[in-house]
């Protein structure tokens, strides 16, 4: 059927209507107007429509749409738009709502600002700008937030929580406990601040973290701070703890000589060991009951311990014990033992190296104090020899 302009018809309305106002009027085609329309009871006759092509004009505005589909699964929901509530002190907006459904899935209220809710051409939203630079664009002039706020609708209990940024920080803001703000960036801070791998891994100041956490920094100052400022006195608490199925440990590198590497090694075997990974060696070991042994390659007075047993002074072909009175003289001398050599006010104190020179001092003095027996058991039999020798001519004397 071919669409025809109904300027008669239109002609013969007002008439229509003048004669009976309630009467309906059924158009059995297509209905082109030239003009504007005016919909609503307050139209008047010589509206003027400034721009406007379709204007609804009454106390009452909606916009019904009555999908009477009824039959398979052709969709049939109502919908409507729907310009302010009916009744007396309801509220000014704009919304479309779910008819059938029995919701109102948006509206706008009067007076909000201008580009509340912006879609431009590229698909960016922008709230509060025209001008939306990324998919989701909020701009305010102080603080904008966007909240996730679980009502507790669905049984679960409520929680609140903030996103939000000013030019102080950016923040997450626990608005149900006290508006706490347990996580928060100030403006400028590094890149990789915080990054969190495919793996978990967490990288401080990386984006390729090779453990579980990784700091990393090239400030020259870097360092890891544990502090409790907890008011009460306790001497035990814990600031740090590694715990491990087996033996956890410490490891110490130093990048100008990697060759050099240390751990610290907590529990094997009920002992604390200190291990020097380029030797393998145990170089500091305290066990459960209190004893420590230190090991080393130190060489005092020629003796290496390493290669030979530090009480070495005992092999004449490798340590030439000096005489009483040669160390006599050089003790006095020198204000300090032979073996163990100085001990300067606040100098550093080797103990691997002293506790090594003290032990060859020790069997020194006890070589000498073989040695003085020696002297005196011989001057002792001299003297049993010459005591006897006496008593022998006091009894010739005396017959």
């Amino acid at each position: 059927m071919m669409k025809t302009t109904y300027k008669l018809a239109w002609a013969i309305i007002p008439l229509a209507v003048s004669i009976n106002t309630y009467a309906d009027q059924q158009i059995l085609d297509d209905l082109i107007v030239g003009g504007s329309a005016c919909i609503g009871q307050d139209c008047v006759n010589g509206e003027n429509f400034s721009f406007d092509t379709l204007r609804l004009k009454e106390n009452n505005l909606r916009i019904k749409f009555d999908d009477t589909s009824s039959t398979g699964s052709f969709p049939s929901n109502d919908w409507q738009i729907t310009a302010n509530d009916s009744t007396n002190g309801g509220q000014n907006k704009f919304s479309i709502d779910d008819v059938s459904g029995s919701k109102t899935p948006f509206t706008i209220e009067a007076s909000a600002p201008n580009h509340s809710l912006y879609v431009d051409d590229g698909g960016r939203i922008g709230i509060g700008t025209s001008t939306p630079v990324v998919e989701l664009h909020v701009v305010n002039g102080d603080s904008p937030t966007m909240r996730l706020e679980q009502n507790g609708s669905s049984g679960f209990t409520a929680q609140t929580w903030d996103v939000a940024a000013n030019e102080t920080n950016f923040f997450i803001r626990d608005a149900t406990n006290g508006s706490k703000l347990p996580f928060k960036i100030r403006p400028g801070a590094p890149t990789n601040s915080l990054y969190i791998d495919t793996d978990g891994d967490i990288g401080l100041g990386t984006a390729s973290p090779d453990s579980k956490l990784h700091l990393y920094s090239n400030s020259g100052n870097t360092s890891i701070h544990v502090e409790d400022v907890n008011s009460s006195v306790v001497n035990n608490r814990v600031l740090l703890r590694l715990t491990n199925n087996g033996s956890p440990r410490i490891e110490f590198e130093n990048t100008a000589n990697p060759a050099t590497l240390f751990q610290i090694n907590g529990n094997i075997n009920d002992t604390f060991v200190i291990t020097n990974k380029a030797t393998d060696a145990k170089e500091f070991v305290l066990d459960s009951v209190g004893n420590l042994t230190l090991t080393g390659s130190l060489i005092t007075s020629g003796i290496a311990c390493s290669s030979t047993p530090c009480d070495g002074v005992f092999k004449s072909d490798e340590y030439q014990v000096e005489s009483i009175e040669e160390h006599a003289n050089y003790m006095w001398k020198n204000a300090h033992l032979v073996g163990v050599g100085p001990t300067g006010k606040n100098e550093p104190f080797n103990l691997t190296e002293k506790t090594v020179g003290i032990l060859h001092e020790l069997e020194k003095a006890h070589i000498y104090i073989e040695q003085l027996n020696k002297k005196i058991a011989t001057k002792e039999r001299s003297i049993e020899s010459l005591s006897k020798r006496l008593e022998k001519l006091e009894q010739k004397s005396n017959l």
